[in-house]
């Protein structure tokens, strides 16, 4: 999951030796040392065996939460061709119990840098448990509008795709405008978004509106004010 790009962003995805116990470590655990088992050579299935364990965690604890980023637009029917590491979405007053439930559960939980996200070593993949995206933080509605759906047999709460495209374009910057990372999600999940609500939240605002504009020449979505715009379900 991307937060919204500035001159610190490229140190977002720094390595595990830079950052610093969360509250209630004893001390620092480097990487290698975090509880792991035997996994898969496939890197996808690693990343889906992460997020399975962690949401199971987090479900029994009865924490509000909702997968984000890659696995998530796999869990909408996108492909599996994960990024590098798990995102999770929870509120910033549910961080620290969060933190502990997992260091409970035997993962290591670290603070980073960065204010916006805990992070936590499972199955030796990186998981981002984030409690702001694009600046704003977490709410209830937010994962209220979360679906239930199936991430690789396991049940659990997933981010909307209206939800997921929207912090994805919020996230726009001079300094962070990778269109060519969010095309192939906006072409997947194009019938399942809001793109009328994403125009009028985001649309104003030169990035996106920048992205609507190739949306509209690939003709991957209609034009502005178009009936169309609605998702396809939501259509008469």
């Amino acid at each position: 999951m991307t937060q919204p790009a500035d001159d610190h962003a490229p140190g977002r995805r720094t390595g595990v030796s830079e950052l610093r116990p969360a509250a209630g470590e004893a001390g620092p655990v480097h990487r290698h040392e975090a509880p792991h088992e035997e996994l898969p050579l496939d890197r996808n299935q690693a990343i889906l065996q992460a997020a399975k364990q962690v949401g199971s965690i987090l479900k029994k604890a009865e924490h509000p939460f909702a997968l984000a980023g890659s696995v998530a637009v796999y869990a909408h029917g996108g492909t599996q061709n994960l990024q590098h590491d798990v995102d999770f979405c929870i509120r910033p007053e549910d961080a620290d119990a969060v933190a502990a439930t997992l260091r409970e559960a035997g993962l290591v939980v670290y603070t980073p840098p960065e204010d916006w996200l805990l992070k936590a070593d499972c199955l030796g993949q990186q998981v981002d448990l984030i409690f702001e995206m694009a600046h704003d933080p977490v709410t209830t509605e937010l994962l209220a509008r979360a679906q239930d759906l199936s991430v690789d047999s396991v049940l659990m709460p997933v981010l909307s795709p209206t939800d997921l495209l929207r912090g994805l374009l919020a996230a726009f910057s001079e300094h962070h405008c990778d269109f060519g990372a969010v095309l192939p999600i906006a072409r997947t999940l194009r019938e399942k978004i809001d793109w009328e609500a994403l125009r009028r939240e985001c649309g104003e605002e030169p990035m996106p509106a920048a992205f609507f504009f190739i949306l509209e020449r690939l003709e991957i979505v209609p034009p502005a004010g178009s009936p169309a715009t609605a998702p396809k379900e939501e259509q008469p």
